[in-house]
């Protein structure tokens, strides 16, 4: 088993799996804020006199989703 992964160590880059990391954790940092948006727009156009409470809620949803993306981007080895 060893052997098996020093030959794909010595076969692949050695950032390809710290870049493919931060790939997938900023993709999912992308999906959930546009699924954020898309749900605060609708909860919006159901009841628009909560749109200041939605608001805060969403910025506050986003800016979590994208603190996770940056960590992902920046602690992926």
């Amino acid at each position: 088993m060893n052997t098996l992964l020093a030959a794909a160590e010595a076969a692949a880059p050695a950032g390809v799996t710290g870049n493919i990391a931060s790939a997938f954790g900023l993709l999912g940092a992308a999906i959930g804020v546009g699924l954020i948006g898309q749900k605060a727009a609708e909860a919006v156009g159901r009841n628009p006199a909560a749109s200041g409470k939605v608001l805060v809620q969403a910025i506050i949803g986003m800016a979590l989703a994208e603190g996770l993306g940056i960590l992902a981007l920046f602690l992926a080895k």
